[in-house]
């Protein structure tokens, strides 16, 4: 149940906000934003230690960030299968997946945002579709764009449902309510203009950062933005870490959370 929030301003010094929240099994193997990558120079993201890839990467030269969800549909062949974590490294470099061999691919969400632009391609194992987002606030969830598209997920190939915990009715019923409860917060929250000096997480991103904390709900509370769900024998899924980007012309701030919900927990990446 991964999120992407992303706030379009083109007459604003810092024309897009993009938050990445990543739900995941919380023993799954990660490391922080680093540039992990030798043969990606420039590249700047965190590192799941499963398959190699990420979940958003950063190039803070072009500048140009890319970040993934987990989709709904068709799962590739699994003799074929390839990591979905590579994905935020083809569009923070600036590439299309369009001219990729997509059947490779289990389904996705993919954002490429960059200060004149930001595109959303999903992928459902059949097809691909691309959405050239406008002015405002944008939310993505495992069924796509504010929600919207898409049946129930069966199980995916982890053993778990392929976009979060828990049976994919329940799931729909989480997304819809954490739409509910954050979208209109979200809309009328004062947009912050994140500066590029060393001023702290908290003043940088105003009104956004108690929100993108949890805006205060239990981890369990089924509208959370954060969740937290033990699903017994030893297996727990929830969000493992937060990230944070603004991306002005010839600028890029990153700021990242290992302990979600914690306000004095972020720390600068870029």
């Amino acid at each position: 149940m991964c999120t992407a929030i992303i706030g379009i301003d083109p007459s604003s010094p810092v024309p897009v906000l993009l938050a990445g929240v990543r739900d995941e099994f919380v023993n799954r193997a990660w490391e922080r934003p680093a540039p992990h990558w030798p043969d990606r120079p420039g590249l700047v993201g965190g590192r799941d230690l499963r398959a190699g890839g990420t979940w958003l990467a950063v190039d803070p030269a072009a500048p140009r960030a890319g970040v993934v969800l987990n989709g709904r549909g068709r799962f590739a062949p699994e003799d074929r299968r390839a990591s979905r974590g590579e994905l935020p490294l083809l569009a923070a470099s600036g590439a299309d997946p369009g001219a990729l061999s997509l059947d490779v691919f289990d389904p996705f969400h993919l954002v490429a945002a960059e200060p004149g632009r930001v595109r959303l391609w999903s992928w459902d194992g059949d097809a691909l579709t691309e959405h050239e987002l406008g002015p405002g606030v944008h939310i993505i969830v495992n069924s796509g764009l504010e929600g919207g598209g898409g049946p129930a997920p069966a199980d995916g190939p982890d053993g778990g449902p392929d976009g979060g915990a828990g049976d994919g009715a329940r799931e729909d019923a989480y997304m819809a309510a954490r739409l509910s409860h954050f979208r209109p917060r979200m809309l009328t929250a004062p947009r912050p203009r994140p500066g590029f000096g060393d001023e702290p997480a908290g003043k940088a991103w105003g009104a956004w950062l108690p929100l993108i904390d949890g805006d205060g709900l239990a981890r369990a509370d089924h509208r959370a933005l954060l969740p937290l769900i033990d699903l017994g024998g030893g297996n727990v899924w929830g969000t493992t870490s937060v990230s944070l980007v603004a991306l002005a012309a010839d600028d890029a701030r990153y700021d990242f959370s290992a302990m979600p919900g914690d306000p004095a927990a972020w720390t600068r990446v870029l």
